[in-house]
C-alpha cells in the first residue's frame, strides 16, 4: 500500500472516530462523561488537521475553489430568510 492510500485511510478513521466522539458529546448525561469526549474530540480533530495538512502539503488533497458566483447566490438566498 502506497503512503497516500494510508494517509487517506488513516484520515477516514480519524473522521469516524471524531463522528463518534461528536455524538458521545452531544448525548452525554453529566458533566464529566461529557467533558471527556469533548477533550478526546479535540484531540482527534487536532490529529486530522495534521493530517490533512500533510496530504494538502504533498497534493494528495485536492479541494476546489468555489465559484464567486455561486458564493454570492447562496449568501442571497440565506440572507432572505
Amino acid at each position: 500500500m502506497e503512503d497516500k492510500e494510508l494517509m487517506e485511510n488513516h484520515l477516514l478513521v480519524v473522521k469516524g472516530i471524531c463522528d463518534l466522539y461528536m455524538h458521545g458529546t452531544l448525548e452525554a448525561t453529566t458533566a464529566e462523561v461529557h467533558c471527556a469526549f469533548k477533550e478526546a474530540l479535540n484531540e482527534e480533530l487536532d490529529i486530522q488537521n495534521k493530517i490533512y495538512n500533510l496530504m494538502s502539503a504533498k497534493g494528495w488533497y485536492k479541494t476546489d475553489e468555489a465559484e464567486q458566483t455561486k458564493i454570492e447566490s447562496t449568501k442571497q438566498k440565506y440572507s432572505q430568510n
